[in-house]
């Protein structure tokens, strides 16, 4: 029975595998890994990793920072939302208390905002890595057909690993 259920495990997840890229950055010194389908084309960035879905319906990234860097990469982030034609409603903003995933920290801001496209869902996820260093994942997604990346963001998130 044991060897019935690790072979059915084996095949669910090595297909899943097999066409994931996992990234350690940033790429001088490493601080966290995570795992970015093939589909998404992700890319190493200056400060991390990026991606976007196959069909453009979400885009997610992870920065690094450091205790002195976290303001500066979280507005970065905003930045870059706003020059990408992002607005963000204020009002619609949910703070998520801090969980653990795979022995991590985790906080999240959500809003509903709008781009270009029409209405979208937007997210900062600070993750502490260590005890000096923090991710800052930000999501941007298409309300409607981000639905069916679920599984793909979270199975990201829960990805990310410290590097030691």
């Amino acid at each position: 029975m044991k060897k019935i259920i690790v072979l059915a495990l084996l095949a669910f997840t090595s297909p899943l595998a097999a066409h994931a890229a996992t990234f350690k950055f940033p790429g001088d010194k490493p601080v966290a890994s995570i795992t970015i389908p093939d589909s998404w084309k992700p890319e190493e960035t200056d400060s991390g990793v990026q991606g976007t879905s196959d069909d453009s319906a979400v885009y997610l990234s992870a920065d690094v920072a450091n205790n002195k860097s976290i303001d500066k990469v979280v507005t970065d982030a905003i930045d870059f939302l706003a020059k990408n034609k992002v607005t963000i409603d204020p009002s619609t903003k949910k703070e998520t208390p801090t969980t653990e995933v795979n022995g991590l920290q985790m906080g999240t801001l959500e809003w509903d905002g709008k781009d270009e496209d029409g209405p979208i869902s937007v997210g900062l996820l600070i993750v502490q890595v260590s005890a000096d260093n923090a991710l800052v994942v930000t999501y941007w997604g298409d309300k409607g057909a981000e639905d069916k990346h679920d599984a793909e963001v979270k199975a990201i998130v829960a990805s990310i690993k410290p590097v030691k």
